[in-house]
């Protein structure tokens, strides 16, 4: 293709070049609306495993990931289920990534295509619900396996074997910045029925069983899927609706 010559082709290729910039704006605009107002649903088992592993370090910071499909395409991120990385002094670089590639490949070759899609914390101050540079880093690092990424940072203050309200704050991403999500797009399946089964394994010290990636890196034969947990969650819900199978 030729240069631009006369007026009305350097006229039309202005044209143009405007046109691309406002709709690539238009664009960009439209992804972050749509970020914004995709709802996230927690399920029990994500919810009920991050309760766990906070109860297993009370005076610990744990942190952990999130699996799950969706994201602002479907209008839904869907948080399936989480595992849990380490307690007390957060994951260094070498050991993280060893930890997100596993889990990475764990859960899209055996979790029916759930991927890595956010990354959760709670912080060892009761107080203290604000994610830390840590924190931050690592969401940051899950953000480039899924560009939906959520960040769940967990109250402490509020986290009780029984409470009222849901103990978490949901976070996501925009300008590069983690803020929180509106509440109202938080959604839960059936609050009340996994406030009860959190509160049973609470009650029987089911968390004792629980093991993060750090367990497992000191005895490899542990294993950090959980899928112990993941029983006895499934039984708790089998036998409030009345199966006994």
């Amino acid at each position: 293709m030729g240069e631009c010559v006369d007026s009305s082709h350097i006229d039309w290729c202005g044209a143009e070049r405007r046109h691309f910039w406002f709709s690539s704006r238009h664009y960009i605009g439209l992804l972050h609306n749509a970020r914004e107002m995709c709802e996230v649903e927690i399920s029990m088992r994500a919810y009920v495993k991050m309760c766990l592993h906070t109860a297993r370090y009370p005076h610990m910071a744990v942190n952990g990931v999130l699996l799950g499909y969706g994201g602002s395409q479907m209008g839904c991120l869907y948080l399936t289920d989480c595992v849990p990385l380490s307690h007390g002094l957060l994951p260094l670089s070498l050991p993280l990534e060893v930890a997100l590639t596993q889990i990475d490949l764990w859960s899209t070759e055996e979790q029916e295509s759930r991927m890595l899609v956010g990354y959760y914390q709670a912080n060892a101050n009761l107080d203290d619900k604000s994610p830390s540079t840590a924190a931050l880093r690592i969401a940051g690092r899950v953000s480039e396996y899924f560009e939906d990424a959520v960040l769940i940072m967990l109250d402490n203050r509020s986290l009780s074997v029984n409470p009222r309200i849901p103990p978490v704050i949901v976070l996501q991403q925009k300008d590069r910045r983690w803020i929180p999500k509106d509440k109202t797009l938080v959604m839960w399946r059936n609050w009340e029925e996994i406030r009860r089964v959190a509160k049973v394994l609470l009650e029987s010290k089911t968390y004792s069983q629980l093991v993060d990636f750090d367990d497992h890196l000191d005895d490899i034969r542990k294993d950090w899927t959980n899928q112990n947990i993941n029983v006895e969650i499934a039984q708790l819900v089998s036998t409030a609706n009345g199966s006994t199978g």
